[in-house]
């Protein structure tokens, strides 16, 4: 047992290099800037983009660092700063100067350099809309650009200056792409025929005469390039596979994307002009926010998949040679047998097919394979969605017996805009009953015993849940909900402005659609739970507050039904410190032998 717990404590303190705040390539081409966790907090570093010599630590202190952005001329570089996962965001320098002190709202994380240098733009959530604002490094002072009625979600200047590109939030989890001119402050929106399209992550030609961009126009995000006189837009894919991130090569003949065909991920590059993309991959995986070298020679992505961690990785263009960066695995794990999933198809309970990737178990014990135990782990989001990712947990698990099902259940991601909307207003119900039938799955094909199958799941993953222990009491041994929320009602009342626009958009009005609030909302039928509970959750959480967990463990408690809560009060809805990571893990590991008496 000692030497199980140790493995997993080194599973779980394993670094990672940030993907999804991104990364940035210094002006003269020499050196990366990128978000680590290999001290066991998040600081900001810088490698040499040749290989040589060791990542150097930029920062310390408390809260987590995200986003580096290099000044134009490289001597700066400023970041995000979370105290303490409250998503109070400060922009700060790398001499860890504040640069935001004055602002009592919310920011961003992303935000972006003006073209000289002298300006940063950036994004605020305020009590009367959502702010764009730029700020003077030299005068440090603010001025407001312009406010939107919808939350904003990213933003960056073009080339010249005279124009920002700003993603906003609109129905559902959509977005569209606003161009705001710096002159006037008139805003204009990225249409076709007339109508605003589903747009996403902007990127400026370097001569900031188009912008390229993602769209699910045709039903599978493409690539589209948007002219900035003419209005017109011009495609430059169209397949049934997800094109996102595009970027553009310094001399305007290149664009680089990632291309995802359900759970794996490849760098495609395409020249302009030429309708064939070449492909590339350094192993079957995921790839995050390509960007080219200013030389144009090699672009870097972030790379993960089930054996390595995320780290950073530099493709040559010169010989389509992929070299890693930076190496987050380490040396005591490199021999652990990681299991790699398989994509798979199970009928949904209409008979829909529901893709997810299935851990099957390492080792085919004679003794477990009776009483096999499996996990049915459900993701957040629900915009998200399980790939060929970095999740020591599921593979340590099917390392040791487990069966691992991750569920892609209606909601999610990856696999086109219909898939991706069916779970608009029925959240609760559609994606529960995918989930639902993952478990019979499992017990039809003989992969897991049928009353050894635990339910988990963080963020909208505990939601679902709970949902799942409520709705199918009988198929559930237990079922642990990290960070989720229970009560619509009362959890959107305790929610930040933006996030409550999210819950409309996707629940309905609570009023006008009272009845399908409470029937969405697993705490009003928490008598129904037959199974035990495990609830974690973080006191700084303005996305799942903790009061709904607490409420829900104490009525729990006054049923007789067996539950055990775990509030760290120094975390957000990510947690940031290692210590508070290990802990939320090796809590749940526990919860799972008590309730199947395992070793």
């Amino acid at each position: 047992m000692i030497q199980i717990m140790k493995i997993l404590e080194q599973l779980f303190r394993a670094p990672y290099v940030n993907a999804e705040t991104g990364f940035d390539i210094s002006p003269d081409g020499k050196k990366i800037a990128f978000s680590w966790n290999i001290t066991g907090s998040w600081e900001l570093y810088e490698a040499h983009l040749d290989g040589t010599g060791k990542p150097d630590c930029k920062t310390t202190g408390p809260g987590g660092k995200f986003s580096p952005r290099y000044s134009p001329d490289g001597l700066r570089i400023a970041y995000a700063l979370d105290f303490n996962g409250s998503e109070r965001i400060d922009l700060v320098q790398q001499t860890q100067i504040d640069l935001t002190p004055s602002i009592a709202f919310p920011l961003h994380p992303n935000f972006d350099w003006s073209p000289d240098g002298n300006e940063i733009a950036y994004l605020s959530i305020e009590p009367d809309g959502y702010g764009v604002y730029v700020l003077s490094i030299i005068e440090k002072s603010n001025r407001k650009i312009c406010v939107f009625d919808q939350p904003l979600r990213d933003i960056c200047w073009s080339p010249g200056g005279k124009f920002l590109a700003i993603e906003e939030e609109s129905a559902g989890s959509d977005s569209s792409i606003i161009l705001v001119s710096m002159d006037s402050g008139e805003k204009s929106s990225i249409t076709l025929d007339g109508k605003v399209i589903n747009a996403k992550n902007p990127s400026w030609s370097p001569d900031g005469s188009e912008l390229a961009f993602s769209c699910d126009q045709k039903g599978f995000f493409d690539i589209g390039i948007f002219n900035i006189s003419s209005g017109d837009i011009r495609w430059l894919t169209e397949e049934k596979a997800e094109k996102t991130h595009p970027t553009w090569s310094p001399d305007g003949k290149k664009i680089a994307y990632i291309h995802s065909v359900g759970s794996i991920a490849k760098l495609n590059l395409l020249i302009l002009g030429d309708e064939t993309p070449a492909s590339y991959s350094v192993l079957n995986g995921v790839y995050y926010l390509p960007a080219f070298t200013p030389d144009g020679n090699n672009i870097v992505v972030t790379f993960e998949n089930p054996r390595h961690p995320p780290d950073l990785w530099l493709f040559s263009l010169l010989d389509e040679k992929f070299t890693q960066l930076t190496d987050s695995m380490p040396e005591t794990l490199k021999d652990f047998k990681f299991v790699m999933p398989e994509e798979i198809h199970y009928p949904g309970l209409d008979g829909e097919d529901v893709p997810a990737l299935l851990y099957r178990p390492h080792k085919n014990l004679k003794d477990i394979e009776k009483n096999r135990p499996a996990i049915v782990n459900i993701h957040g989001g629900p915009d998200w969605f399980y790939q060929m990712i970095w999740n020591p947990f599921m593979s340590y698990l099917a390392n040791k017996g487990w069966t691992v099902l991750a569920p892609n259940y209606r909601g999610s991601i990856g696999y086109g805009r219909e898939w991706q909307i069916a779970s608009r207003y029925k959240m609760g119900q559609v994606d529960t009953d995918d989930i639902i039938a993952g478990a019979e799955y499992l017990i039809r094909e003989k992969l897991s015993h049928p009353a050894r199958i635990i339910v988990t799941g963080r963020s909208h993953g505990g939601y679902l849940t709970m949902m799942c222990l409520t709705k199918r009491p009988d198929l559930w041994a237990g079922g642990s909900a990290v960070v989720p929320f229970l009560n619509l009602f009362s959890s959107h009342e305790e929610s930040r402005q933006d996030l409550k626009h999210w819950n409309i958009e996707n629940f309905g009005d609570p009023v006008e659609n009272h009845d399908r609030w409470l029937e969405g909302s697993p705490y009003f039928f928490l008598d129904k739970i037959k199974a035990p509970v495990q609830l974690i959750a973080s006191a700084n959480d303005i996305r799942c507050p903790a009061s709904d967990a607490i409420a829900a463990h104490k009525k729990l408690k006054e049923l007789s039904i067996q539950s055990e809560l775990i509030v760290f009060p120094d975390e957000g809805h990510e947690l940031l410190k290692i210590e508070n990571i290990v802990e939320s893990y090796r809590s749940q590991k526990n919860f799972f032998n008590r309730v199947l008496n395992e070793n």
